[in-house]
């Protein structure tokens, strides 16, 4: 008899990315998103409510998509001393390779998901870039303090990890996530979009990895942040593909086909645009799944 995986922690400092915790077990519609859509969301859900005022109450994550997919496959997480156990309609993620893994668990339909967002990577930097970094190699450098994302958790580490290998090959992946990790100088995350800033701002570190948009998103809130682009030919801005899917069993199936419709549409691709994003209506039709 199969045994599902232990509970997956949610780090106790990130209740802000449990949104309406409250209500999770009287919801009208529940979503697991990929969490460095945070900064969209609130306005996202005001405009799929207009459309929809009958759906009243949204319990929705916006934690990492790896640490979200955890808590699928395992039937909970654990946040402080409750178990978070409720069952999503709605999953979001940035690899495919998460809904190949939820249909292998027979909690997709094959082929059951979608391609809606695109992204790109930058990096990072106080304002004013004290510490000179002009690019991706110079995270390799002794002195140079890095905010990463753990790639146990996060989907975007594995984006950034490619990235490096068309830099510097698998010595740089060495340098970056094990030598500097040994020494201190690499600090992984759990959640990255709240921990880089927060890090950088505090002076922890000199630079961190992120999304373009979690940069817009800081800057709008006033934080003295800056970024250096990679460049187009290694920010991964072809690779980055945003997945959504209805999980098999969902407790809302209506809702979820609703909002599923509405996340595709030209107003929510026109949100997430304003907000940095690459809507998916920008890419040839080829690009979209099978």
């Amino acid at each position: 008899m199969s045994r599902k995986p232990a509970y997956p922690v949610i780090p106790s400092e990130r209740g802000e990315d449990l949104h309406h915790l409250e209500s999770r077990d009287t919801a009208d519609l529940v979503l697991f998103m990929a969490g460095n859509q945070f900064m969209v969301m609130e306005t996202l859900i005001a405009a799929f409510q207009r459309r929809h005022p009958e759906i009243r109450r949204i319990f929705y994550e916006t934690l990492p998509p790896r640490l979200e997919l955890n808590q699928i496959l395992a039937g909970g997480a654990l946040f402080g001393e409750r178990l978070i156990d409720v069952v999503p309609d709605v999953y979001a993620s940035v690899s495919r390779e998460a809904m190949v893994q939820l249909e292998e668990a027979a909690l997709l339909a094959p082929g059951g998901y979608h391609l809606y967002l695109h992204n790109r990577i930058v990096l990072m930097v106080p304002r004013g870039n004290p510490a000179g970094i002009r690019s991706v190699e110079d995270l390799g450098r002794a002195a140079v303090r890095i905010s990463h994302p753990n790639p146990e958790y996060e989907d975007i580490a594995h984006h950034i990890l490619r990235m490096y290998r068309q830099v510097g090959g698998e010595a740089l992946c060495l340098r970056i996530m094990e030598e500097k990790a040994a020494d201190g100088t690499t600090l992984l995350t759990v959640v990255h979009h709240r921990e880089t800033p927060e890090r950088i701002i505090a002076n922890e570190v000199d630079a961190g990895p992120v999304w373009a948009t979690e940069v817009e998103h800081a800057r709008k809130r006033g934080l003295p942040v800056d970024l250096v682009e990679p460049g187009e030919s290694l920010d991964q801005r072809d690779r980055i593909d945003y997945y959504i899917c209805r999980l098999n069993g969902a407790p809302h199936p209506d809702s979820a086909a609703k909002f599923l419709d509405f996340i595709r549409s030209d107003e929510a691709q026109g949100i997430y645009e304003r907000y940095g994003f690459v809507p998916h209506r920008r890419h040839s039709a080829s690009r979209d799944t099978p």
